[in-house]
Formats: C-alpha cells, structure tokens, sequence
C-alpha cells in the first residue's frame, strides 16, 4: 500500500471543511482559495477545486458575485452563507470528535 495514496485520500475527506474555513474568514476568489490551501500544504489543483466549490453552491452553502478584475475577465467570488456556516460548525465538531477518538487510539 502507497502511503501517499492514503494521504490523498485523507485530504480528500476534509477538502470540503477547508474550503468552508477559508470562506468563513473573507468572501474568495478561487485561485485565492487554492493558494491558501497550498500554504498549508494542502495541495489542490482547479480541476478538484471548483467541482466542490460547486457542490456546495448547489447545497445553498455558498453564494457567490461577480466582480470586475483589472487582469482579465470578471471574477467569481466565493462567500459562505447562513446554512453553510451551520454546515461548516457541524463539521467542526464531527472533526473534532475524530480527532479525540484518534488520539485516545494512539494513546493506547
């Protein structure tokens, strides 16, 4: 078993409550979500990025606006919404739920 396949796939799972998490700090540009996210190494490319930036639109826990740029066309900006951030705090606690469970694991 490949180690990085499995570290992939842990990031996968907690993709959706990072994207939230930026969100919840400023209304965001996609490149800007992506390059936050490679600050804390979690590494995502567009083609990852936007099917879940629209997922969660479509689920009414983002909205988003239009704004015009001086460097291209118009940008697409990012904002969570009401039912997203009680997403978003259910999420918390769920991570924060498996965190204690892993830890009380390794103890042992």
């Amino acid at each position: 078993m490949n180690v990085e396949n499995s570290k992939a796939q842990m990031r996968k799972g907690v993709l959706e409550f990072c994207i939230l998490s930026v969100l919840r700090k400023q209304d965001s540009y996609a490149t800007d979500i992506i390059n936050e996210l490679k600050e804390t190494k979690l590494i995502v490319v567009e083609g990852t990025l936007y099917p879940l930036l629209t997922r969660l639109k479509n689920t009414g826990f983002l909205s988003y606006r239009w704004e015009e740029s001086t460097q291209g066309p118009p940008r697409k900006y990012y904002k969570i919404t009401e039912k997203g951030e009680k997403f978003f705090d259910e999420l918390k606690l769920a991570w924060k739920e498996l965190n204690d469970s892993i830890n009380l694991i390794n103890k042992k």
